[in-house]
C-alpha cells in the first residue's frame, strides 16, 4: 500500500514538472506589459528551475523572453525579491533586480537598492550569473551610480571587488568593472584595497576605454599611496596606448605623468616614445587649469628632498641651518621637517638614512643598513624572476599568434610588394639614365 502511495506521489510530481516546463515554453506576458499574476508565476518558475544546470539554462532562455516586459514594470518588482534566495536563485534574482534598477531611481530608493544589491553580489552563484555577464555588469555599474547618488562610495568598494572576481574568467582579464571599482576606491580613499587589484598582470582587454580608465584610476591610486614608479607605468600606458583621436582621459593622464615624473625622477622629457600613437604625439602638449594642485605641491616638496639627497654625496655631517641655506628653505625647522620625512617615511627609492642630534642641530648621514642578503630579499628576487619567466612565455605566445594573424600578414605582404615596386622603378630609372 505504501508503495502504491509513493507511486501516486511520483506521478503527481511528474505532472507538476511537466506543467511547469509547459509554462516555460510559452511566455505568460506580452513584450510590453506584465501582470502581477504573471510575475508570481515567474517567481514560482525561478524557484523550481534553479537546481540542475539544464533547468537553469531553460530558465535563462525564458527570462530573456520576458526581460523587456519586466523592465516595463520596474517600479512594482521590488517586493518579489523577498520571495527568492539570491544564493540559490541567482539568475532569476539578477533579472528581477536588473529590471528594478532599469528605471529612474530616487535617492531614497537608491539607499534601499544599495543594500539589496550588495547582498546579492556577495552571495550570488558565480556559475549562474556568468550565463548573463552583460546583465550582471550593467547592474553593477548602476550599483556604482547608486552609491555615488547617496554619497557613500565606501559602501560600494567591497561588493564591486567581489563582482570583479566573479565575472573575471581569470586574473589576466580586464573587465568593464575594473575601472568602476578603482573609481570607488579613489573616491573613498581606499587606496590599499585598490592596489590589491593593480597587482594582477593584465593580458586580455576587450574594450580600449576600459584600459584607459583602469590605468588612469590605477595611476591616481598609486599616487595616493606614493608608489610613484607604478603610477608612472600606468599613466605611461594611457599616454602611449593606440588611439585614432585624442581623448580627455589621455590628456589628464599626460598632465599627471609629467608631474609624477618630476616628483620621482626630478626631471621630465616632453617627448613621447616612437611607439606612441601619432594622435598622442600631435596633441599631448597643452597644459590648462585643472585639479592637479596637490601634485604640484608634491613636485615642489620633492625638489627640496632631491637637493637634500645630493648633500649626502658630499657631506657626512651637516647642521640643519646649513641644509636650510643650501637647499633654500626658510628655516632650520623646515629643514628638520624634510629630513624627518625622508628618514621616517622611506617610501621612494633613494630616500636618505640619517640621524639628527637635537642638542646641537647636527644631521649625520649614514650608509644604507640593508645588506640585501636576508631571506625576505631572496624571496622578492625569486618572485621577480618567476614573474619575468611567466611574462616571457606570454610574450612568446602573443608573438606567435600575431605572426599567424591574417590582417598582420596582409599588411606585411602589402609593404613587401610596395618595396619591390620601388626597387623595380629605381632599376628602370637607372637603365634609362644609362
Amino acid at each position: 500500500m505504501e508503495a502504491g502511495k509513493r507511486k501516486t506521489e511520483e506521478e503527481q510530481q511528474t505532472l507538476v514538472d511537466r506543467k511547469r516546463k509547459a509554462e516555460i515554453s510559452e511566455p505568460p506576458t506580452t513584450t510590453t506589459t506584465v501582470t502581477m499574476n504573471a510575475v508570481e508565476t515567474l517567481v514560482t518558475q525561478i524557484q523550481g528551475l534553479s537546481g540542475s544546470p539544464n533547468d537553469v539554462v531553460a530558465l535563462h532562455a525564458h527570462l530573456n523572453k520576458v526581460d523587456e516586459a519586466l523592465r516595463g514594470e520596474s517600479a512594482r518588482l521590488l517586493p518579489f525579491l523577498d520571495q527568492i534566495d539570491p544564493s540559490i536563485h541567482s539568475l532569476g534574482y539578477l533579472y528581477l533586480l536588473d529590471a528594478c534598477t532599469s528605471g529612474p531611481v530616487s535617492k531614497e530608493l537608491a539607499a534601499n537598492l544599495v543594500l539589496i544589491t550588495s547582498r546579492f553580489i556577495t552571495s550570488c552563484s558565480t556559475e549562474q550569473i556568468r550565463l548573463a555577464p552583460e546583465k550582471f555588469t550593467g547592474m553593477c555599474k548602476r550599483f556604482k551610480d547608486q552609491v555615488l547618488l547617496i554619497e557613500a562610495p565606501m559602501r560600494g568598494v567591497a561588493p564591486l571587488l567581489v563582482a570583479v572576481r566573479k565575472v573575471q574568467p581569470s586574473s589576466e582579464h580586464l573587465t568593464s568593472l575594473h575601472p568602476d571599482f578603482l573609481q570607488l576606491c579613489l573616491l573613498a580613499k581606499c587606496y590599499k584595497t585598490g592596489l590589491s587589484l593593480l597587482e594582477d598582470d593584465i593580458f586580455e582587454v576587450t574594450q580600449p576605454r576600459d584600459l584607459f580608465l583602469y590605468c588612469y584610476y590605477g595611476g591616481m591610486i598609486c599616487i595616493g599611496q606614493k608608489h610613484f614608479q607604478k603610477a608612472l607605468e600606468l599613466l605611461h600606458n594611457v599616454v602611449t596606448a593606440p588611439m585614432t583621436s585624442i581623448n580627455a582621459i589621455a590628456v589628464e593622464a599626460y598632465k599627471k605623468y609629467a608631474l609624477v615624473s618630476l616628483i620621482d625622477n626630478g626631471q621630465f622629457s616632453p617627448g613621447l616614445p616612437k611607439y606612441a600613437s601619432s594622435s598622442a604625439q600631435r596633441n599631448l602638449k597643452n597644459f590648462c587649469q585643472d585639479n592637479n594642485l596637490g601634485l604640484v605641491k608634491q613636485v615642489v616638496s620633492s625638489m627640496y628632498k632631491r637637493n637634500i639627497q645630493r648633500l649626502t654625496q658630499t657631506y657626512l655631517t651637516l647642521s640643519l641651518q646649513d641644509i636650510a641655506n643650501t637647499v633654500q628653505l626658510n628655516s632650520a625647522k623646515e629643514a628638520e621637517m624634510h629630513v624627518l620625512q625622508m628618514v621616517v617615511l622611506p617610501i621612494q627609492d633613494g630616500e636618505i638614512f640619517a640621524t639628527i642630534n637635537q642638542k646641537d642641530g647636527m644631521v649625520r648621514f649614514l650608509e644604507d643598513p640593508e645588506q640585501y642578503k636576508s631571506s625576505g630579499v631572496i624571496e622578492r628576487i625569486d618572485s621577480s624572476i618567476q614573474r619575468l619567466m611567466t611574462l616571457s612565455k606570454k610574450l612568446t605566445n602573443m608573438d606567435e599568434q600575431m605572426s599567424c594573424d591574417s590582417l598582420y600578414l596582409a599588411k606585411v605582404n602589402s609593404k613587401d610588394n610596395l618595396a619591390k615596386e620601388n626597387v623595380s622603378f629605381l632599376s628602370l630609372c637607372w637603365n634609362i639614365d644609362k
